[in-house]
């Protein structure tokens, strides 16, 4: 592997150019880095997911300003609390999932979870730049910090490489295509 220092420009045909690693090529340092950086990710999404369910009530209050008299708004507030807990649980679990397989070195899932960094970089620039929300450690800080790491970890050539390479086929499923071959499949 090569230390030298890269240009700071470099011709897409370069960049796109195909990268041909090894079969046996090891887990690069990015790969294992980004994949942790996803669960430091999902981590700090179940932390947010906490703090919502405790602080729940005064954020119905002050924030959205609505006052809850009877024991059926009540429900009505527990009910919305457990969809956005749900759908929270679900989206942490897909995300856990795909660091998973980022970790084993698949394409896809790293092309995902730079894909959903992406996205959750840009809302956090729109809310900043076009709301004026600012970003602190209490709201969004953490996450767009951990975004950004993992985009920078897993768009690494190492990343790619790993996670673009060829793959020698497993014992199980050769044994199962030359079956089918004999069968006449």
């Amino acid at each position: 592997m090569s230390v030298e220092k890269r240009p700071a420009f470099e011709p897409p045909s370069e960049l796109i150019a195909p990268v041909v690693p090894p079969p046996e090529m090891r887990r690069p340092t990015a790969t294992a880095f980004g994949a942790l950086l996803v669960v430091c990710r999902v981590v700090a999404g179940v932390v947010w997911l906490t703090v919502l369910a405790v602080q729940w009530n005064d954020i119905v209050r002050d924030e959205l300003h609505i006052e809850i008299e009877d024991a059926s708004e009540s429900e009505a507030a527990g009910v919305v609390l457990a969809v956005i807990l749900a759908f929270g649980a679900v989206i942490l679990l897909i995300d856990l999932m795909l660091a998973v397989l980022v970790y084993r070195g698949n394409n896809a899932a790293r092309l995902a979870v730079m894909i959903f960094a992406t996205f959750s970089i840009i809302a956090a620039a729109i809310d900043y730049f076009g709301e004026g929300t600012e970003i602190t450690i209490r709201t969004t800080l953490v996450t767009l910090a951990l975004d950004i790491l993992v985009l920078l970890a897993l768009s690494s050539r190492a990343a790619r490489a790993y996670a673009r390479r060829p793959r020698p086929r497993r014992k199980g499923a050769r044994y199962v295509a030359q079956s089918r071959s004999r069968c006449g499949r």
